[in-house]
């Protein structure tokens, strides 16, 4: 083609090209549209060169066709120049059927807040995230604080058993070591028992209590089966003269007893018995006036010397304490009843209160009496004064009595009207100590 021919040539309708692929699609710019004037829509344009809205229509349908928000972000980034938007607009004619306002139902509307609801949707999304952030780095925090005290919690309960556990062996040692010493001390004491008199006596005493609480209880049973038999016969009655010739005879042998002499061979042998098992066999349960202490071979010497050296008349040397000369006094005491009965009156003198409550109370423990044994007629009679006491005496041998005057060591001086009654026993004090008493 030359250039002749394509300036007679006239301008022929060209396809609408089709787009390039890669190429974006210009959509048509709706506010370019608004702003046309009326006159340019007014103008006449030749029916060849201007194309009909038909021929638009599928080009905006098929620009229109993605979505909203896409081509929203799409125009903002790209744009479409000004001209060219109005060169287009020139170009289209609208027939005479079709009303101007038809173009903006054919465009579809895209809603303004699109964006403003994405971003408040990413923000709100952005700040879930913070939170959840946030509540998780509290959680590991609020879970490494929880492990740490755990790990605190177990160290301080171990080092509480461990301390425990320390406490308990030491206690444990601690304890052994008093049984240790309990059952050496048991071994001991059980060695000095089977080893020493006292020891010996001692268990021999238990078990004479037990054999004998068995034989009273026997004898009980046996002797209240036989108050049920009527078999003995009543005991003849005794005629007034021959009842006092009974007493006479009785104060005619009581009065003057004599230990050492050939008359009284079996008094003297059941004294002798009577000491011998008082030392070798004591009765610590026994039955009142008999004794109920440990009896020594030195007390048993002193007993055996007044009885059968000087007659039951005359004085031996204190035994250092007034609890030791009152072990020999209940011995003689208990002697005399084995013997007499209960004819024997002891008459104690000491010179003050003091000294006659430790009689009473030594008499008491040794001999298994009470305090209702003590009185002016009881075996035991207390005195502080020497005169009264010969008194008393006498009246007991008018009765028929065998009184037995004891004299404490105190008593420096002895009335001689005591020495008149068959049995009177001194306790003599220590001439060393009389000497150093008459030096001060």
């Amino acid at each position: 083609m030359n250039s002749d021919e394509s300036l007679t040539q006239k301008p022929q309708n060209l396809p609408a090209a089709s787009p390039v692929e890669g190429e974006p699609i210009l959509p048509i710019n709706e506010e370019s549209i608004e702003r046309l004037p009326s006159e340019a829509l007014s103008q006449p344009v030749e029916e060849e060169e201007s194309p009909t809205i038909a021929e638009v229509q599928p080009e905006q349908e098929l620009q229109l066709s993605d979505e909203d928000s896409e081509i929203a972000l799409f125009i903002e980034e790209v744009g479409t120049p000004m001209g060219e938007s109005e060169e287009a607009i020139d170009r289209i004619t609208p027939s005479e059927d079709t009303q101007p306002t038809a173009m903006d139902e054919m465009v579809t509307e895209i809603p303004e807040n699109v964006t403003e609801n994405l971003a408040d949707r990413v923000k709100k999304m952005q700040q879930q995230e913070q939170d959840l952030t946030a509540k998780i780095a509290t959680l590991e925090a609020d879970k490494t604080k929880a492990l740490e005290a755990l790990g605190e919690a177990q160290a301080s309960i171990g080092r509480l058993v461990q301390d425990g556990l320390i406490q308990l062996e030491q206690r444990k040692q601690a304890l052994q070591i008093e049984v240790e010493k309990l059952e050496r001390r048991r071994d001991r004491i059980q060695k000095e028992m089977r080893t020493t008199f006292a020891g010996v006596s001692q268990d021999l005493a238990i078990r004479v209590q037990g054999f004998k609480d068995y034989l009273v209880g026997s004898l009980q049973d046996l002797a209240a089966t036989a108050e049920l038999l009527d078999l003995t016969p009543p005991p003849p009655q005794e005629t007034p003269k021959q009842a006092a010739a009974t007493d006479e005879s009785k104060s005619s042998t009581s009065v003057n007893p004599r230990f050492a002499e050939q008359g009284f061979q079996e008094q003297a042998k059941q004294i002798r018995r009577t000491l011998d098992q008082y030392r070798t066999l004591p009765d610590y349960y026994g039955p009142p006036w008999q004794l109920r202490r440990t009896f020594e071979p030195i007390h048993a010497e002193r007993v055996s010397n007044w009885f059968f050296t000087q007659g039951g008349r005359g004085a031996l040397r204190t035994m250092g304490s007034r609890l030791q000369n009152i072990l020999i006094t209940s011995t003689i005491i208990s002697v005399l009843r084995s013997v007499y009965g209960s004819r024997v009156r002891t008459l104690v003198l000491a010179n003050s209160p003091e000294r006659l409550g430790e009689w009473r109370r030594g008499l008491q423990d040794c001999l298994g009496i009470t305090r209702s044994d003590f009185g002016p007629e009881r075996g035991i009679i207390m005195f502080e004064s020497a005169e009264a006491l010969a008194q008393k005496a006498d009246r007991l041998v008018k009765d028929g009595k065998l009184p037995l005057i004891v004299i404490d060591e105190t008593e420096d001086l002895i009335s001689l009207s005591m020495l008149q009654f068959p049995l009177w026993l001194a306790f003599a004090s220590d001439p060393q100590t009389l000497t150093t008493a008459k030096d001060f």
